[in-house]
């Protein structure tokens, strides 16, 4: 793995990656992909967690307990920390797969009584054992007398003369004075060291007594550790398999927790890898590039085979295919836009990048470029990458060989990645059903590469341009060229026509599809502008119907009133109310539907199969229905006509009736023309009317009066008279 790294110049991703990482570890996780890539979008979409203690590797501390060994504080603290962070999670992950995960987690109540005995520094608290209380007042009382009695030291001024500074200089585990030679005619005293500049540190023999009294407290206080360090060993003996499963828990969400932190850090995105082969790549950047230009390259192909001009970036866009490959097998972040991309799953990747020729293996380069893919010819659904691979040997003879090799790997679910100057080789495979070329551009004007590529062209060298642009002579170039053959020339120069014709063409293209995109936003602005006219349209006949009511409603109160001048007034009144009924035209209005339309009513789409006044019958999804025509929607194409000059848009107001005859109709059906046919009558100033449902199963005449329940206008209803149906009719007063 590190060996592909290298080559893939992914080392210095590696290398940062794992400086976020709790503790060292492989890259590649084992388990269930998709599973993993679960726990990861979980803890993305997470508030932060507090990151995990750092941690030495536990095996060797494991292995001790398992042979009921005592482990040092030290190593008894790692265990402690990597508990108490488990316990943490439990409490800060209780939701969603990974809540459920860390549940499972059942740390012994003994093991968390240990966690309790240590501080943050790692120490046993004096909680635990008094003994340790009283070593620590003592020694902390022994180091005041002892800085005391150097602090007295230094203020004598014999002393004085031989110091070289007035610190208390803390060497060897000792406190001690820096002094110049000849202190031992003022001081007497034990030297434990010397400076770089030649002075000595001396421990003053008055300090002797002390030194010894704070020996003696370290003692008994390594004494006491040791005694509870043998006491929690004997309990993580019995929980060792615990101890062994919570280690191995810790760190695959080290794993986890490092790949969410440093995606964050450098704004990075994961892809999972899918089950097919298929490679799409959009705006991918190589790690190892500082201003990269973004990738963006469909490889679904068993075969991509790039050409094109020098130093125009075919090797890095071999490398980047590559490396998106692993990372994306490693479950690690990239910069890439995931949405849009897609990257294939392969049990093993090769890159065969570099000369193997060097003094000590004694081959040749292309006898160890051929030994390198013999090895692949056992493996099956890898993913290689092959840079320069005419190299080492006679280009006609490399082509024809490499054509046959090449086709033996696409037999095997090979996916391979060749850069190459084979024209020849390029030629004999462009015809393959499973290789897709692809060149790398030059700019003629600015003769310079444009790290862009062509797809399904075979692209030119541009060797002497190369030359040239790096130093070369032109004199030189000119001979080159002439040597070089005129048809050899002219060759070049249809593949460049070819390049430029291509390039033209993806520009016209592209224009195209901005004038497109400008003529799909004008249509969705004039759909939109339609359908507001429509809403401003029922908006004005809603209040219509509303002022026809009223002018419907003094009409009626100008009948009823006895007295001529107040009925008069009324009729004034209902006149006025009516002419300015009259008045209210919509500006614009929805465009008729005809029969055969096509419409949406509601969520469903269907047809109008037929049209009567207000009213259409609609095929939607096999069944028919008869809806209120303003209650639907285009869908499609509007029948064109043009309206008359001078014509206007008017609303035809309900017919009169008082009877409506409801037999044959579904419930729902019923309900809906019962509901249409009580506003008309409202509307027409109807006291009373008379519904017939027949008497049947009852399930009709049951729909009708549950509807009438509830409806709002109802004065009364009940079976009609003898002579009018009895019962099955309804007799209905408004």
């Amino acid at each position: 793995m590190e060996k592909l790294f290298s080559k893939l110049d992914l080392v210095d991703y590696a290398t940062s990656f794992k400086t976020f990482l709790a503790r060292e570890k492989p890259l590649y996780m084992e388990g269930d992909s998709n599973l993993h890539f679960k726990f990861i979008g979980e803890l993305l979409a997470k508030e932060r967690l507090s990151p995990l203690p750092e941690l030495p590797s536990l095996d060797t501390p494991l292995a001790h307990l398992g042979k009921l060994g005592v482990l040092r504080i030290y190593e008894i603290f790692s265990f402690v920390k990597m508990v108490k962070y488990m316990a943490y999670l439990k409490e800060a992950l209780v939701d969603k797969a990974l809540g459920e995960w860390i549940s499972k987690i059942l740390i012994p109540p003994e093991i968390m009584e240990i966690c309790r005995y240590f501080d943050e520094k790692g120490e046993l608290k004096p909680s635990v054992d008094e003994q340790f209380l009283h070593i620590a007042q003592n020694l902390k009382a022994v180091k005041e007398e002892m800085n005391s009695t150097l602090r007295r030291i230094i203020s004598t001024e014999k002393v004085a003369l031989y110091l070289a500074d007035r610190q208390i200089h803390y060497v060897n585990n000792q406190e001690a004075l820096l002094m110049r030679g000849g202190f031992n005619h003022v001081l007497k005293g034990n030297v434990i060291g010397r400076s770089s500049s030649g002075f000595f540190y001396v421990v003053p023999e008055s300090l002797s007594k002390l030194v010894g009294k704070e020996s003696e407290l370290i003692d008994k206080k390594e004494e006491l550790i040791y005694k509870y360090s043998k006491i929690i060993s004997a309990v993580f003996s019995k929980s060792v398999k615990f101890l062994s499963f919570v280690n191995k828990e810790f760190d695959r969400f080290d794993s986890y927790y490092a790949r969410v932190a440093y995606a964050r850090f450098k704004d990075l995105e994961f892809v999972l890898p899918s089950r097919n082969q298929s490679i799409k790549l959009t705006n991918f950047a190589h790690p190892a590039l500082s201003a990269p230009k973004p990738i963006s390259i469909d490889f679904s192909k068993q075969v991509l085979m790039i050409t094109g001009v020098n130093a125009g970036g075919k090797t890095m866009l071999l490398k980047s295919i590559l490396s998106a490959a692993i990372l994306s097998k490693y479950l690690l972040p990239m910069k890439i836009d995931a949405e849009k991309s897609s990257i294939g799953s392969f049990k093993e990747l090769f890159a065969i990048l570099d000369d193997p020729q060097n003094v000590k293996n004694d081959i040749s380069t292309f006898a160890g470029r051929m030994n390198e893919f013999s090895k692949l010819f056992g493996k099956k659904g890898a993913l290689i990458g092959v840079d320069e691979i005419e190299l080492g040997t006679d280009a006609d003879e490399a082509a024809s060989l490499f054509k046959v090799m090449i086709e033996k790997l696409i037999d095997k679910e090979m996916k391979v990645v060749i850069t190459t100057h084979h024209k020849r080789l390029a030629s004999l495979l462009a015809t393959h059903p499973e290789v897709e070329l692809l060149a790398a551009i030059y700019d003629v004007k600015s003769e310079r590469p444009t790290y862009g590529f062509l797809k399904g062209t075979i692209g030119k060298s541009y060797a002497f341009e190369t030359a040239l642009r790096y130093g070369i002579p032109s004199t030189l170039i000119a001979e080159a060229r002439e040597l070089y053959g005129e048809d050899k020339e002219k060759l070049n120069e249809l593949i460049q026509k070819n390049i430029d014709l291509e390039l033209e063409m993806r520009k016209t293209a592209q224009t195209l599809d901005e004038k497109l995109q400008e003529v799909e936003k004008l249509k969705e602005s004039l759909k939109n502008e339609k359908e507001k006219v429509g809403l401003d349209f029922d908006v004005a006949y809603t209040k219509m119907s509303k002022e026809f009511s009223e002018a419907i409603g003094e009409a009626k109160k100008a009948i009823k009133s006895q007295d001529p001048k107040e009925a008069h007034r009324l009729l004034n009144k209902a006149n006025a109310l009516k002419k300015e009924t009259k008045e209210i035209t919509p500006i614009q209005v929805k465009e008729p539907l005809h029969v055969g339309d096509k419409i949406k009513y509601g969520n469903s789409k269907g047809e109008i199969k037929s049209i009567k006044k207000e009213e259409a019958i609609i095929e939607c999804e096999g069944i028919s229905l008869r809806v209120p025509l303003h209650k639907l929607k285009r869908s499609g194409n509007a029948h064109v006509k043009m309206p008359k000059k001078g014509a206007s848009i008017t609303k035809e107001m309900p017919s009169g009736s008082v009877i409506l005859d409801l037999h044959g109709l579904r419930g729902e059906e019923a309900v809906e023309r019962l509901d249409k046919f009580l506003s008309d009558a409202l509307m027409n100033g109807f006291d009373e009317v008379l519904v017939y449902h027949g008497i049947g199963t009852g399930k009709l005449a049951y729909a009708v009066r549950t509807f009438l329940s509830t409806y709002p206008a109802l004065v009364s209803y009940g079976d009609a008279p003898i002579n009018q149906g009895g019962y099955g009719a309804t007799l209905i007063k408004l």
